[in-house]
């Protein structure tokens, strides 16, 4: 394990406990519990900002804040969050208004039998982004974890 890098190790730790912890929130929310969680987008904690937010603070916890490899981590983790809750919710809202209005032209279509209107056999996934809220806990659980890691390497 010493010849791998840490950095790589800390950012895929995180983004797997990340992933792992929807489960525990999903059943907070649901009261079930659904191990599909492990692979899902969406949810509480981001997976996607906890590995770019424990890159950077590791990254920043090892060669300081003012170092070009931490600007770098930094801006690229900025994007990749306002990515998850901007473009990639919206996409997922959109989605489901194009699953409602399809229920509708499929109701609408029983009435109506000249209209010719042919289901799709699967819907459009809806949870793809993150609301701001889980954002931030993917990052506060990244940077945590980036920290720690860089502190137990020394």
């Amino acid at each position: 394990m010493e010849d791998m890098n840490r950095g790589i190790i800390t950012a895929l730790g995180s983004i797997g406990l990340a992933q792992a912890a929807k489960i525990w929130t999903y059943y907070r929310q649901t009261g079930e519990w659904d191990v599909k969680q492990l692979a899902a987008t969406g949810g509480m904690p981001s997976s996607h900002s906890a590995g770019v937010a424990s890159i950077a603070s590791y990254i920043a916890a090892n060669k300081g804040s003012r170092h070009t490899e931490t600007a770098l981590a930094v801006v690229f983790g900025v994007i990749v969050m306002y990515d998850a809750q901007g473009i990639r919710r919206h996409t997922g809202e959109i989605a489901k208004l194009v699953n409602e209005l399809e229920d509708s032209f499929s109701k609408i279509s029983k009435d109506f039998p000249s209209l010719e209107f042919v289901e799709r056999e699967k819907e459009l996934k809806e949870l793809l982004g993150h609301q701001p809220l889980e954002v931030l806990g993917g990052a506060i659980l990244g940077g945590i974890l980036g920290v720690w890691s860089a502190k137990i390497e020394h």
